[in-house]
């Protein structure tokens, strides 16, 4: 149940549906399997899968958690190309003539709809954490595309749903640097790991470092150049770990030991539905405290207003 990464988004004056009412508008936009025509296909499941008895909310002291299955079909361009050329070439040789341009975009499109229902089909869960009391909601995916295609779905599920990105008064990038070049910079319960990527102003490129002293006498050359920190490995006083992105992105989430041998403690009578919402209250909890003291180092929050 622990999330690995975490897009982070502010709600603006959102209705809050009680779990029951909750319950069955996400009823009503449940996964189903592919159709045969479909191409990709995105909706709700149930969080703890078979063993949750098809449950597709949990909500515990403030929190909620919902998890969104995404289906798509794998169709290699190779593939299509190699049946609209043999296609193509067929033409050509019995009607001595060459295919135009447009003949070959509708055979590409005879081709994709003939062999898509043949595709694999790869399948990714979602999951959301959403703080009713904090008004925040995070997504654990690696991709902000894949986190806005969740909100999407969750926005066509409530009818409306004004989001933004979470942002600060201080530029993460800005935060970054300075925490990287300054030691005396940085708050008292963060440290830094030995992962950081740096950024150049002009074309000069990326430079990632991965096991190195950030504190080392390289490191404030690449600074003094003009480079900035675009990635940086954070540890909050042990409570939590992450590499922290220049869109506030958190990702490659480590929960601290603590926390971990807490969740193994609990009795749960090897219920698998309580030990998922076990991890889940524990997790949100850790995700609230710190997510605040992160975004209190990084000067606090900006006040957005949702695009129409």
């Amino acid at each position: 149940m622990w999330f690995k990464h975490l897009h982070l988004y502010r709600i603006h004056e959102q209705q809050l549906l009680s779990p029951e009412q909750m319950a069955v508008v996400l009823d009503e936009q449940r996964a189903k399997s592919l159709g045969n025509a479909d191409a990709r296909r995105l909706g709700w499941t149930a969080p703890a899968g078979r063993l949750g008895g098809g449950q597709l909310l949990h909500e515990i002291q403030g929190h909620r958690l919902i998890s969104a299955l995404r289906q798509e079909r794998m169709l290699p361009a190779s593939v299509v190309k190699e049946e609209v050329d043999e296609q193509v070439a067929e033409i050509e040789a019995s009607e001595g003539r060459k295919v135009t341009r447009k003949e070959k975009t509708a055979l590409k499109e005879q081709a994709t709809e003939a062999l898509l229902p043949r595709a694999f089909v790869r399948s990714q869960k979602i999951d959301l954490w959403w703080d009713i009391e904090r008004q925040l909601i995070g997504v654990n995916t690696s991709s902000r595309a894949r986190a806005e295609d969740v909100l999407d779905l969750l926005r066509e599920t409530l009818g409306s749903l004004k989001v933004t990105p979470l942002s600060t008064q201080t530029m993460p990038i800005r935060a970054m640097t300075t925490w990287v070049d300054d030691a005396a910079s940085r708050p008292a319960d963060l440290q830094l790991g030995d992962n950081v990527e740096l950024k150049a102003k002009g074309d000069d490129g990326v430079v990632r470092a991965r096991q190195v002293d950030l504190d080392s006498d390289e490191m404030q050359q690449l600074l003094e150049s003009g480079r900035q920190a675009s990635k940086l490995a954070l540890s909050i006083e042990g409570q939590l770990s992450f590499i922290l992105h220049d869109d506030l992105a958190l990702k490659s989430l480590r929960f601290g030991d603590a926390l971990i041998e807490e969740a193994d403690h609990t009795d749960d009578g090897d219920d698998a539905l309580a030990r998922l919402e076990t991890d889940f209250i524990l997790m949100a909890g850790s995700l609230r405290t710190n997510v605040a003291r992160l975004v209190e180092w990084l000067g606090g929050e900006t006040q957005r207003e949702p695009s129409a």
